[in-house]
């Protein structure tokens, strides 16, 4: 279990091993809806396993800005956004092989499951 003060909690039976995103919809959006493709504006924290944090856009103050594509973000976040709305706040716990898998980036070790708190402020398509 994650540490009290991070806020997050690790669902007892949510695997490692698995390929799966977690998602629980804190507060659910009634705006656009993001998807493949999209060009989207978030807030959001991340943390590993352990409760580190190891990113935030709050701390920087100024929000995320991506596309939701396979070369921009991890597939966790593709798979985990998908249908968000915005004015939603999402959490998804994100498998290391749906995330950075062997690789070390930053502050995150290899074959680490990570946890986001996302907030969708924007989502922009073609349509």
């Amino acid at each position: 279990m994650l540490p009290y003060n991070c806020g997050i909690a690790i669902d007892e039976g949510w695997n490692e091993m698995t390929a799966e995103v977690k998602i629980e919809d804190i507060v659910v959006g009634d705006g656009k809806a993001a998807a493949r493709g999209a060009l989207i504006t978030a807030h959001y924290r991340g943390w590993l396993e352990d409760g580190t944090e190891f990113d935030s856009s709050h701390k920087r103050g100024e929000p995320f800005r991506c596309v939701l594509s396979n070369n921009k973000v991890i597939q966790g976040w593709i798979l985990g956004l998908h249908g968000m709305q915005v004015g939603g706040t999402r959490k998804l716990w994100v498998p290391a092989a749906l995330a950075y898998g062997e690789r070390q980036v930053g502050l995150i070790p290899p074959h680490s499951n990570l946890i986001f708190e996302i907030e969708l402020l924007e989502v922009l398509t073609r349509d």
